[in-house]
């Protein structure tokens, strides 16, 4: 009973944090920077506006380099990246940056649901977009590139186009799947950003979209199985590169450096780079279960939360088990090595070993482990990214789980060990009967505390293309452009699983401390 009142505090309590925080605005809260925020934003009226502002982009995209070209210009301009261009817009409604430069159909979907936005008649550059492609696989973009000249012909790029853009046939040209398809081409991997309506995004809980139905159109003329893998923008070209994703598609232009590293395929559509700032318009607040609707129930939204928190439950599990066994034994070598006067050379050299990879991992931070372990590791293997995030987190926790149970062993006096020699065990029978079992037992709380902080590490595996709990909140507020409910409900799911998992180490530690009585 107390454990399930527990749980109707932490619920109660977050619905009230929320309430609170959702009766804040930039009117009560610093109106005065707001105002004079506001009021140099109201100073761009076309491209020549720009220098001095603060600009917001999505980090990798063509928005980004043509507005690194105002970045420490005598006018004091700034570029502010951001992952998402929904978080570009986030910034733009909150006033954290000036203006935002961004795709115009994006942009057009953003200001359809942010009515407090506007988007700048003068266009700031016409671009082409194009899928990317292996330089190494020229076969598969000569297939393509006949794939799109056939959509093109047959007028299905039109219709995919108008059914996501048409003012009249928005939504009445659904692409349909052609039936019958063996598939016996194998699969086609697309890596892309599920979050830049109308181009891709998520509805139902599957992503859809202009990109989505072309690659769909593209599978069935290869006779391949489509595979949709979302990431973040910026790591769809290394994906791409190092053979985790056969094409790229997200709305990407052709580039001069872009070219240097990775083939496109001939366009497929046109676009233009446009300018959104804050209109000034009032927009009237709505309530907190409204929100909460918008937010969760609408489209099921709810249902990202649970199946992110499982594979952050499955990453965490696996990763923790990977990293006790690794340690355990890194943990033995350096405590053979420091116990031992006569050190043989194949001690020597493995104890260095073992210092090198205890340097190496504790001293870099884990989303780089990630994406090397991902993108350069397995670069020719097509591994599932579950498996690369449970290795690389497996290896990271090995370092600190190494020196959590080194330093158990070293608490245990020297003499032990020595009866138990002296008893006629081996140093095997003395480690694994006397030494290990009361290193484990002082080592053991710390090695909690690690699997906790194990847990938090994991919101980063957004980057190799999978979804965790925080990618899920991501996917939720890329659709609604609401931040507060899905952050704070992430947060909280967070906060009750450490919650719990601590309480569980403060009851062993008292249960440990009661054993040594």
């Amino acid at each position: 009973m107390k454990e399930i009142s527990r749980k109707k505090r932490f619920v109660a309590l977050w619905f009230a944090f929320c309430f609170c925080l959702s009766l804040f605005s930039p009117a009560g809260l610093g109106k005065a920077v707001a105002k004079a925020q506001q009021e140099k934003a109201a100073g761009i009226q076309g491209v020549a506006d720009l220098p001095g502002k603060n600009i917001g982009v999505q980090i990798g995209t063509t928005g980004d380099t043509y507005a690194s070209d105002y970045e420490g210009d005598d006018a004091g301009s700034k570029v502010t990246r951001f992952n998402k261009g929904a978080d570009a817009v986030q910034a733009l409604k909150q006033n954290k940056v000036d203006c935002v430069i961004i795709d115009d159909l994006p942009a057009q979907a953003f200001v359809e649901k942010n009515p407090e936005l506007s988007i700048l008649d003068e266009e700031f550059v016409i671009e082409d977009y194009a899928i990317c492609i292996s330089k190494k696989n020229t076969d598969l973009r000569d297939k393509i590139n006949e794939a799109l000249s056939t959509l093109q012909k047959d007028g299905t790029l039109a219709d995919i186009m108008a059914n996501y853009i048409g003012d009249d046939t928005k939504g009445t040209l659904p692409y349909k799947e052609k039936e019958g398809l063996t598939r016996e081409n194998g699969t086609l991997t697309m890596a892309t950003n599920v979050a830049f309506p109308p181009y891709e995004y998520y509805e139902n809980g599957e992503a859809v979209g202009i990109d989505i139905d072309v690659a769909r159109a593209i599978a069935d003329i290869l006779n391949m199985e489509l595979v949709v893998s979302d990431m973040e923008f910026d790591s769809i070209i290394v994906a791409v590169q190092s053979g985790k994703a056969d094409v790229g598609i997200a709305g990407m232009t052709v580039t001069e450096d872009r070219l240097k590293n990775i083939d496109f395929t001939d366009s497929y559509t046109t676009s233009k780079q446009v300018i959104m700032v804050k209109s000034g318009e009032s927009v009237s607040n709505t309530s907190f279960s409204e929100k909460f609707k918008q937010v969760f129930l609408e489209d099921a939204r709810w249902k990202y939360i649970p199946k992110g928190l499982w594979n952050t439950v499955i990453i965490t599990l696996c990763a923790g088990l990977v990293g006790i066994l690794i340690g355990f034994l890194f943990a033995i070598v350096r405590v053979y090595y420091e116990r031992n006067e006569e050190r043989p050379g194949w001690i020597r050299v493995l104890n260095s070993l073992v210092k090198l990879y205890l340097t190496v991992f504790r001293g870099t931070p884990v989303m780089v482990q990630l994406l090397i372990v991902y993108y350069v590791i397995f670069a020719s293997v097509n591994v599932n990214p579950i498996l690369a995030a449970v290795m690389a987190f497996g290896l990271n926790s090995a370092a600190y789980v190494a020196e959590a149970v080194r330093a158990g062993i070293m608490s245990i006096e020297i003499g032990q060990f020595e009866a138990g020699r002296s008893l006629g065990l081996t140093y095997g029978q003395t480690m694994t009967s006397i030494i290990l079992p009361q290193a484990v037992k002082n080592s053991l709380p710390t090695m909690l505390n690690e699997f906790i902080a194990l847990l938090k590490e994991s919101s980063i595996v957004g980057y190799i293309g999978l979804m965790d709990l925080t990618k899920a909140g991501d996917i939720i507020r890329s659709n609604t452009y609401e931040a507060m409910l899905p952050l704070c409900t992430v947060a909280l799911v967070y906060l009750l699983i450490v919650v719990i998992l601590t309480s569980f180490v403060s009851k062993l530690e008292r249960s440990l401390k009661k054993d040594a009585r």
